[in-house]
């Protein structure tokens, strides 16, 4: 049983990282990361938080990667629902102060978008399934054979072009973290020798064979 704790503890504190880093990269109040921006355009066109935006925009991109072959398993799930959760309470607890000084908003900002590649770091790295948008990324990069960083940017930008037709918050930090986000996922993971793409994840079945046989082969 001890195997799979670990992975679930690795899982758990990568998405409380994942959602911490989001919540810097809003209080650093030089514009929302991209997807935040779509998020927030979702959720203000559709009447819903931006955590309900990000677990609805999560479905939706599950649907896709499944397409692309990509396993969907409990770390997808859980984090398509809990990064939504875990946001909405750290915003609503108000625990990081907004930042009113532009050089200290983009220290933040930076610090933020490391903080979201060490969470995905962890959690990915738990092979319980990567989420939905890290999801999409490793497809697209496994796709394409083009590197990851490159990919995530890519990714970003659309976003970023998606939530302001739907009237998000762009602003400098925005386009900071389209450009930025992709070199710090891949410098961060060059520093922890890190390859998402050779993660085998396991699927809702496997890991729930796991933990019976694990259970059953728990000594009395």
């Amino acid at each position: 049983m001890r195997k799979p704790l670990l992975r679930f503890g690795k899982l758990l504190l990568g998405l409380l990282l994942y959602s911490v880093g989001i919540a810097l990269t809003i209080k650093a109040d030089i514009g929302y990361g991209p997807w935040e921006v779509f998020h927030a355009g979702l959720g203000k066109t559709a009447g819903i938080s931006i955590g309900g935006a990000s677990i609805a925009v999560g479905l939706a991109i599950i649907a896709v990667t499944l397409l692309m072959g990509e396993k969907i398993g409990l770390g997808t799930i859980f984090n398509m629902v809990l990064i939504g959760l875990l946001l909405d309470l750290i915003l609503l607890a108000d625990v990081i102060p907004v930042i009113d000084n532009f050089f200290l908003g983009l220290a933040a900002l930076v610090a933020g978008l490391y903080t979201i590649s060490l969470g995905s770091f962890f959690y990915i790295g738990s092979g319980f399934g990567a989420g939905p948008r890290d999801g999409l990324m490793v497809a697209l990069a496994r796709k394409s054979k083009l590197p990851i960083g490159l990919i995530r940017s890519l990714i970003e930008l659309t976003a970023t072009a998606l939530g302001w037709l739907l009237g998000g918050p762009v602003g400098a930090g925005t386009v900071i973290s389209g450009l930025l986000i992709g070199f710090c996922i891949q410098s961060a993971f060059a520093m922890l020798k890190f390859d998402p793409t050779t993660i085998v994840h396991s699927t809702l079945g496997e890991t729930l064979k796991d933990m019976k046989e694990a259970l059953g082969n728990k000594p009395v």
